[in-house]
Parts: C-alpha cells; sequence; structure tokens
C-alpha cells in the first residue's frame, strides 16, 4: 500500500486491525512467532517502557544489540512510542561507537551481553556515561505491560516526524547521522514492495544485521508496507540459510554480494534445488555484484538473483532491476522504483544517455537532513533539491543505471562503508609513521578489503604487529587492514593529496588479490 500519510505506528495498527491473526514475525533459533495483532500489544509495552524514560527532547534511544526478537521489538517499539530510534553498529568499533554515543547525545543505551566488553572501550573515550540497560537477545529487559495508555496513544507521531538516527561513513572519516522520518522510512519500504511485487503472501528471510539501512527498510520496512511476513535469525550463519529458507518457506531474501560468494563456495544436501521451487527472488545490494558470481549463484540454485541498488540517505532503495529475469541487464543496478533518479552535475545541470556524471535522486523516501551539520546537508543536495548520492554513473536509453565509480573515497567491504580516513587517523597514532593511507584491494569474499600503505619516518622502523594491533584496538577485526604496504613515501598529486587510487591500481594490476 501507497504510505502516504502513514506513520510505523499506524502501519501496525492497520495490519493489526485488518488481518489480526496473520504471522508478522517468526524467529527461528527460538521458535517464536507472532501474529500482527500480538505484535501490536508487545510494541505497546515496550513504547509505554521508552516513552516512561522521558528521554531529553531531540535525544534517541540507542540499541548496541544482534538481531532478533529484542533488537526488531526495540527499534519498532521506539517509533511506535514517538521516539527517535538509533541501532549502533558493534562493527564500527570503539573509537566510532564513542563518537556516534557522543554526537547523539545518548542518555540511555540498551546493550546485548555480546557488546558489552566492546561498549566497556568505547565509554572509557567519554566524559559523559550513559544509563546502560542489559537487554537478552531475546526478551529483552522487563518492558512491563500495559492496557490502554491515554497518554501513549495521544503522542502519536506524524508523518513528518523524526523515527531514527543511523551513522553513515564519509570521506572525512568522521560518521555523519542521518535523520529519517516516519515518512521517508516507509517510503522506502514502498519502493521496495513496488520493485519486487510484495504482497501479504510473501515471507523474507532477514539475515542481514539490523543496524543496517538494508535490514530496517528493505526487510522490515518493506514487510511492513505490503503486510508480509518477516522471519529474523539471531544472524547469518552459511550452515543454516537454506534450511531456514526452505523450513519457513521464504519467498523473497536480502543478502549482499558477499552473503552469494560464501553460499556459492559450500556444499549443499543434492535435493535442495528441488526444495527451492517457493523462493521468488533473492536481492543483492550494498556493494557491486560481480557478472560472474551472479550467473554462477543462478545457475547453482535456480534462483533469480536481483541487482538493486540504495543508500543510507534515500532510506535504502533508489534503484532495482525488474523482478522479470528477461529484463535483468549483468552489471547495472537497475531502474527508478518509487523516487527520480536522474544523472548530472552538482550544479543539477543532466548529461546525456550514456555519458557519466553523479548519480542523484529525488523522493520521499530521501533523509530530513544529517544531525547537527547543515553545511553537509546544503552540500549534498544540488541547487534544485536533488540529493547527491557520490556515485558516478551513467544511464542507458532504457533508463538502466550503471555505476562506474564513486566520488566519495570510501571502502566497502561486504556492505560495509568503511572510510580511509578513519583508518589513517588511527595509523598516524604510531610516533614513526611518516604517512599513512588506507585504501580498497579486490577481495574474493568481501568485494573490497581494507590495506593500508605506510611511509616511515626516515631512519625509523614500523614494525607490522604494531600497526595491527593499533588498528585492532581502535577499530576491530572486521575495518582493520587486511594488508600492509611499506613504502619511502606515498603517491601525491600536484596538491600533495595523497593518491589512493593509484595505490588500489599498483597493486590489483599486479594481479594481486586477497584469498
Amino acid at each position: 500500500m501507497n504510505p502516504t500519510g502513514q506513520t510505523i505506528r499506524s502501519l501496525i495498527d492497520y495490519h493489526a486491525d485488518k488481518s489480526p491473526d496473520q504471522t508478522f514475525v517468526a524467529y527461528p533459533e527460538t521458535g517464536i512467532s507472532h501474529t500482527w495483532s500480538e505484535f501490536q500489544v508487545r510494541v505497546q509495552a515496550i513504547a509505554g517502557h521508552l516513552t516512561g524514560l522521558k528521554l531529553p527532547s531531540g535525544v534517541p534511544v540507542t540499541g548496541l544489540l544482534g538481531n532478533g526478537q529484542a533488537a526488531l521489538e526495540f527499534f519498532l517499539g521506539g517509533m511506535y512510542g514517538g521516539l527517535q530510534v538509533l541501532l549502533a553498529n558493534p562493527l564500527a568499533g570503539p573509537d566510532i561507537l564513542a563518537y556516534v554515543l557522543d554526537h547523539s547525545e545518548t542518555t540511555t543505551l540498551f546493550v546485548a551481553p555480546q557488546h558489552e566488553n566492546l561498549l566497556e572501550k568505547a565509554l572509557s573515550k567519554l566524559s559523559k556515561t550513559p544509563q546502560m540497560i542489559p537487554t537478552h537477545p531475546d526478551n529483552g529487559p522487563d518492558w512491563g505491560v500495559i492496557g490502554t495508555n491515554e497518554k501513549l496513544l495521544a503522542t502519536a507521531p506524524r508523518p513528518g516526524d523524526v523515527a531514527m538516527l543511523i551513522y553513515t561513513s564519509g570521506t572525512t572519516g568522521r560518521p555523519k547521522g542521518v535523520i529519517l522520518t516516519h515518512e521517508s522510512l516507509l517510503h522506502g519500504g514502498w519502493n521496495t514492495e513496488v520493485a519486487h511485487e510484495l504482497t501479504s503472501e510473501d515471507r523474507c528471510l532477514c539475515v542481514l544485521p539490523l543496524c543496517h539501512i538494508n535490514a530496517q527498510v528493505v526487510s522490515v520496512m518493506g514487510t511492513l508496507v505490503s503486510g508480509s511476513e518477516l522471519v529474523m535469525p539471531n544472524n547469518f550463519q552459511v550452515s543454516k540459510f537454506w534450511q531456514w529458507i526452505v523450513s519457513w518457506k521464504c519467498t523473497w531474501f536480502s543478502v549482499v554480494p558477499t552473503i552469494l560468494s560464501y553460499l556459492l563456495n559450500t556444499e549443499e544436501n543434492a535435493k535442495l534445488k528441488s526444495q527451492l521451487g517457493h523462493v521468488r527472488f533473492g536481492r543483492s545490494a550494498s556493494a557491486p555484484l560481480p557478472p560472474a558470481l551472479h550467473k554462477a549463484f543462478e545457475n547453482r540454485f535456480g534462483i533469480s538473483i536481483v541487482e538493486t541498488m540504495g543508500i543510507t540517505e534515500t532510506s535504502c532503495p533508489l534503484l532495482s532491476n525488474p523482478l522479470d529475469p528477461a529484463l535483468h541487464k549483468l552489471g547495472s543496478v537497475g531502474i527508478a522504483y518509487g523516487n527520480e533518479v536522474r544523472i548530472a552535475n552538482a550544479e543539477g545541470k543532466e548529461v546525456a544517455a550514456g555519458e557519466e556524471s553523479e548519480v542523484q535522486v529525488r523522493g520521499q523516501n530521501v533523509m530530513q537532513g544529517y544531525l547537527k551539520n547543515p553545511e553537509a546537508t546544503r552540500e549534498a543536495h544540488t541547487p534544485d533539491g536533488w540529493y547527491r548520492t557520490g556515485d558516478l554513473g551513467k544511464m542507458d536509453q532504457d533508463g538502466y543505471v550503471f555505476i562506474t565509480g564513486r566520488v566519495k573515497e570510501l571502502i566497502i567491504k561486504g556492505g560495509e562503508n568503511i572510510a580511509p580516513r578513519e583508518i589513517d587517523d588511527v595509523l598516524y597514532r604510531h610516533e614513526s609513521v611518516l604517512e599513512a593511507a588506507a585504501f580498497p584491494l579486490p577481495d574474493v569474499h568481501y568485494g573490497q578489503t581494507v590495506a593500508a600503505a605506510i611511509a616511515p619516518r626516515p631512519g625509523e622502523n614500523v614494525p607490522e604487529s604494531e600497526l595491527r594491533k593499533l588498528c585492532l584496538d581502535a577499530v576491530g577485526e572486521y575495518r582493520s587492514p587486511t594488508n600492509y604496504f611499506f613504502l619511502n613515501e606515498l603517491p601525491k598529486g600536484p596538491s600533495g593529496k595523497i593518491q589512493r587510487l593509484k595505490l588500489t591500481d599498483q597493486y590489483s594490476d599486479s594481479n594481486y588479490k586477497v584469498e
């Protein structure tokens, strides 16, 4: 349904009234499932609990949680109550987590047991410690129960109210807080519904982290807008993925190319392909999908993979290949659904079909702006109001977009955006480092991985082991450089700026591939 004029609360209430006994969500690990009416009661209790915290105006209620029941109920329960919700990313590492908690002015933090050590490191960097509430991954804390809460019902959110705050990496290394409203989130879900022709009969398997915009909007909001069903395990597991698909009769899933690669490189039951007839399609996003991987996966499993494109600032989906496999164009991220997309320069001048410029988007799914950063918000839009994605691309005569590069210097590892400057700042902490630059290298599993080039101070030695420990402690294993290259001097342009792309080209051209 078109969500214009709706909010997260009004849609949950609508489905609870229209289809009270239809299942909304199931959790494979526990076997627990909730109908729309049951889920409505649960989020009402959670909303009542969270609004009772009496958070300062404009401050989010924050969770450091994994996937599963507690995370989903916290996520939707907070927005149901008219609060803005922030799900912090545990893969960001302690430095970035500390920045996010400080910048968002978080005063209350719900934390899962598996992230307590990470949080302890982050809190050591803060001057003010938020209130921490231990949260069990399945049922959370004691939310309490409510009946008819007149105060809660009287404070219903409006479509234009802020629903969510999410941080995304930028080229400066400082994450930006993206402000998304009920309207923008639901229109992101609607774009998903329209592109993939979702109906109430569909069932989505969500294995991507709920702290990512892909899971938040494509899987959760897509399900909410279409009134269908969500299956949410606690995390992605190669050994259980197909079991979940078959046992819960999932009709579609949204993943990143890394997951497709993992699934392709495992052995499965010889009868598996014959058990997947109910799967309508798989969806790939967040990183380029190599055509060879695309074809190999479809040939092996008999499932059509739809390549798409989405970013945080547009509530995820903005381009998708059509559902009909005959209309797919390999290497393209598709055509626009639910919003407008053009190829234009920074001033908003469109280029002809086949010419390269920046991919820009306009629609109700676009963010409200960046938290505490009006300058960045202005710079992210053209004079005529289109959002600048930072991606270079070409559009053919049929409206299909082909991404050719990035204006921003992000490293995309398995769908996770990593700002090179973030890694640079850590490397420069070593007293013997003269120059440092993080850059992407091809990786057979993640699409890209992080590498680092180091120029030591003259006459000094920089042990690789010390740099590895430095990065591991600051940004975590996932975001740390996989490989280090030591040079006398890093390549620079006329202005003296280090040229990361030359580093990528240098080591890629030598057929260097991270295995």
